[in-house]
């Protein structure tokens, strides 16, 4: 394997009647706003500046809202990645932190349990794997999928445990750019909002 040049672009999907809410969505398969396929159709012309031309490999979540914002986004030969869906909330899901700190005080994804979900590590484990896939591409690489998960990724990407994700945003349609510098793993840009022209 030659050593990775390329660069990895990470797409959180536009927004959702439950993104808006901070309800914590994972497996349920709810569309985009009319804003959120708005800022996606944005998002793509960001992405469409920040990289040169030349080939390019769409992996993207099996969710709908991750779909769709591929589409949106205009990518074409989009690969289904069924690694890339959220962060399993288990007994959490649909509910919003606010809700879920009714009964355990204090409670964050990233530092307590969801029962009945995925754990930190698991999360980490598939990210890794991600991670592992796009390092063999000889291509540029975007990853389409969803907010937790993404910043575990990039928690993963430079070496760091899936809990550093707390660090770093990626707000609705937002991209994050990763790449190397000199073979070593690098945040070249983060949580880029969706180009606004007019």
């Amino acid at each position: 394997m030659t050593s990775p040049a390329h660069h990895v672009y990470l797409l959180r999907h536009g927004t959702t009647e439950w993104s808006l809410t901070g309800q914590h969505t994972s497996r349920t398969d709810i569309p985009l706003t009319a804003e959120g396929e708005l800022r996606t159709r944005q998002a793509g012309q960001t992405l469409t500046s920040l990289r040169a031309a030349g080939p390019l490999l769409t992996l993207a979540s099996p969710l709908q809202r991750a779909q769709r914002t591929a589409a949106l986004a205009g990518f074409a030969d989009v690969v289904t990645e069924p690694l890339l869906t959220e962060w399993d909330y288990g007994e959490y899901e649909g509910l919003t932190t606010d809700r879920i700190r009714e009964t355990v005080p204090g409670w964050t994804v990233w530092t307590h349990s969801c029962p009945g979900g995925e754990s930190a590590n698991e999360v980490a484990t598939r990210a890794d794997q991600v991670i592992s896939r796009v390092r063999e591409a000889e291509s540029d690489v975007v990853l389409v999928g969803h907010g937790h998960f993404s910043r575990v990724l990039i928690a993963r990407w430079i070496g760091l445990p899936a809990t550093a994700g707390v660090n770093f945003a990626l707000d609705a349609a937002g991209v994050t750019v990763l790449g190397f510098e000199r073979g070593e793993p690098q945040i070249q840009r983060s949580n880029i909002p969706p180009w606004q022209h007019g």
